[in-house]
């Protein structure tokens, strides 16, 4: 999957349930390189993916995780519990 524009308030509930819907069957891949602004929700929905996708048992590969919201996840300390980017 790829995700465009803004992760938001506004826009990660309804992205949040479609990766939950792809992470109960399959891995997930998902492509941020064309986002352009993120909050913090951006952050809890990635770590909310990380936890769905050890309880299933499933990858969740990320690549392309803008630096505003590795930042925020640095701010929140929790940066280490983001999953790791692949090439």
């Amino acid at each position: 999957m790829v995700v465009q524009g803004s992760l938001t308030l506004a826009t990660v509930p309804a992205l949040f349930e479609t990766g939950l819907r792809h992470l109960a069957t399959e891995d997930f891949q998902v492509d941020f390189s064309q986002v352009d602004s993120v909050d913090s929700t951006a952050v809890s929905m990635l770590l909310g993916w990380t936890r769905a996708a050890q309880r299933v048992q499933h990858e969740l590969r990320v690549k392309g995780l803008p630096e505003n919201l590795l930042s925020l996840a640095r701010l929140y300390g929790v940066d280490d519990l983001l999953p790791r980017q692949s090439a």
